[in-house]
């Protein structure tokens, strides 16, 4: 059986976007890393609001820091590709594989250089000039749109 690709948050902040990005994940079929510590409880009522009855279904793995979640990874062979919007590559040009890990960066911090300099591609969505940056949340509905819809692992 082929492996999933899976959504990474990297010390996310914000539980309304986590909410918004476990929906998304629940509908697309999409795993999702959480990679400690969040910036909020898990039990916060924002989240729950924002996942509505979808949260239950995301199927969620919480990782201790970064470097659990990277030794997972690297064990499976998967590779890493950082959305941020100081990379290069934009999204149209780059060529997904159907087990990538899109990781995101925390809201007001993104990822340390570390981390940053471990990703195998770094990926921006290229937006119209005067504008720095989108909402993690929406960021993540069309980086994912996009890999499934090349990798032809929408759900059916």
């Amino acid at each position: 059986m082929a492996r999933a690709m899976r959504i990474a948050l990297y010390q996310p902040e914000i539980a309304g976007n986590v909410g918004a990005i476990l929906r998304l994940a629940a509908c697309f079929a999409v795993p999702v890393d959480i990679i400690m510590p969040t910036g909020f409880a898990f039990s916060d009522t924002r989240l729950k609001r924002a996942a509505m009855d979808y949260g239950k279904a995301a199927d969620v793995t919480r990782h201790a820091n970064f470097s659990a979640f990277d030794a997972v990874r690297r064990a499976e062979g998967r590779r890493l590709l950082l959305m941020s919007a100081h990379a290069s590559q934009t999204l149209p040009d780059v060529q997904f594989h159907p087990d990538d890990v899109l990781m995101m960066g925390s809201e007001s911090a993104g990822v340390p250089i570390e981390v940053r300099d471990l990703a195998d591609i770094r990926v921006r969505i290229p937006m119209a000039p005067g504008f720095r940056s989108l909402n993690i949340a929406v960021s993540t509905g069309i980086a994912v749109a996009e890999a499934l819809r090349q990798t032809g692992k929408f759900p059916q």
